[in-house]
């Protein structure tokens, strides 16, 4: 599939619509439209209980999803969003008082919150002072201390975009008995991550962004050995191995990260994400990685040409993403001016923030750069 097929896949762009935020949500392509409005007659006139055949799409997901990852396909968890997936690993841990973890002052507040809660039983919580808008994978090894049991970081920052080194993170963690744990929101779906390689031991990930996904779904990957560790803080009735002897009440605990899979499922959710996942594939997730940087730099060469700097002016290849951060005189008005031009970014702490995915074309950035050199 190339991109132009891609392109027709999504009826926005018939509308005269740039949209350069994905970091925010991402829109909806015909094959996911198709799947959900078919699903939905099905479970209306015919296929009522489909639970049979939502449990293979759901392991359909799964294994799409360990190809883009390089995990094993029993790693991976669905849950329903970023946030409650950190939850679980903040809450899954044998904490001792005097423990500490290590965040930054840039992340996401799904990042934040789960492990600030963690104060009220004697955890403390150590935050890198970010420069510049950035904060390294050095600036956060060198801010370990003996008592830091957990690190726990954005893949790409959600509002700079830049793209930290995981596997040198990683590798730091592992060598010294540290939790590693990822937000992916904003990189998975624009960039590869090899979970193995980078020894993360915990990601959470929402699909409603760079995946092209519900809202209300997202995934979690587990390390296997990091989950012998782990103390399941909720666990409901398909957490067990035998979840069909229903008046057993065996409380044996699936060794899986299906573990973390108590109830029920989004499964509009995951056909979406399954329909997305395929459209992924189907265009190659190298590929989407390729274009997706080559829209950043052309964006970044461009923008420079106006004399407007982006956050990741002076970044490596390495450390980009698919984000675009602007900062600018007056960002509401011309956030409102480019909307009514029909071009979608968003406004992030007095920044403009741009996020085109791999299906936008550089005449599309042309278009919008020529809207801001006019304003």
């Amino acid at each position: 599939m190339n991109k132009s097929e891609v392109r027709n896949k999504f009826p926005y762009l018939d509308n005269g619509i740039i949209y350069f935020n994905h970091a925010a949500t991402g829109p909806f392509s015909s094959p996911v439209v198709n799947r959900l409005t078919n699903l939905l007659i099905e479970k209306s006139e015919n296929n009522i209980d489909d639970f049979d055949s939502f449990i293979k799409v759901a392991e359909e997901t799964k294994i799409l999803l360990a190809e883009l990852i390089n995990c094993n396909v029993d790693r991976i968890a669905f849950v329903d969003n970023t946030t409650n997936g950190l939850n679980i690993l903040a809450q899954s841990i044998d904490w001792k008082k005097g423990d500490r973890i290590l965040l930054n002052d840039i992340e996401f507040p799904a990042n934040v919150y789960p492990f600030l809660n963690l104060k009220r039983i004697g955890v403390e919580v150590d935050f890198v002072k970010s420069e510049n808008g950035i904060v390294t994978a050095d600036q956060i090894i060198n801010s370990i201390k003996p008592e830091t049991k957990l690190v726990s970081v954005s893949f790409v920052q959600f509002l700079s975009g830049y793209k930290v080194d995981l596997e040198k993170i990683g590798n730091y963690c592992r060598a010294n008995n540290i939790i590693f744990s990822v937000d992916g929101i904003q990189g998975i779906g624009a960039m590869r991550v090899d979970v193995k390689k980078c020894k993360i031991d915990f990601l959470s990930c929402g699909t409603q962004k760079w995946l092209l996904g519900m809202q209300g779904l997202a995934f979690i990957y587990v390390d296997e050995e990091f989950q012998k560790k782990m103390i399941p803080a909720n666990v409901g009735w398909l957490s067990v191995e035998n979840a069909w002897n229903l008046l057993d009440y065996k409380l044996d605990l699936k060794t899986s990260a299906n573990v973390f899979q108590g109830g029920t499922l989004n499964a509009f959710g995951i056909y979406a994400f399954n329909s997305s996942l395929t459209l992924f594939n189907d265009f190659g997730f190298d590929n989407v990685e390729s274009e997706v940087l080559s829209n950043t730099k052309y964006f970044i060469t461009k923008l420079k040409s106006i004399g407007l700097d982006c956050v990741l002016s002076n970044c490596n290849e390495e450390e980009l993403a698919g984000i675009v951060t602007i900062k600018v005189k007056d960002p509401e008005k011309i956030f409102d001016e480019l909307e009514k031009k029909k071009i979608f970014g968003s406004l992030r702490e007095g920044f403009i923030r741009f996020a085109p995915h791999f299906y936008n074309t550089h005449h599309e950035i042309d278009k919008v750069v020529e809207e801001l050199q006019k304003i």
